[in-house]
């Protein structure tokens, strides 16, 4: 799993709150991850913003997703 922040995220104090705020929701939702493969997370400005909650929902959907698309 890996992480990446958009300059959209202007300074560099927020990107690196995204990518740790990222990188706790995967943790929270690791379950859901597919068993093998190399993921890419992007962030936006909207991550920032976003209540944890809502993050990790939208993460643990997204592998979710990964996971039935590979079955």
């Amino acid at each position: 799993m890996g992480f990446a922040v958009s300059r959209q995220v202007r300074r560099a104090v927020d990107r690196n709150r995204v990518r740790r705020r990222l990188r706790e929701a995967y943790r929270a939702t690791r379950e859901a991850a597919p068993a093998c493969g190399a993921l890419v997370v992007i962030g936006k400005p909207s991550a920032l913003r976003a209540p944890f909650k809502t993050l990790a929902d939208e993460m643990r959907g997204a592998l979710a997703a990964l996971t039935r698309a590979r079955a």
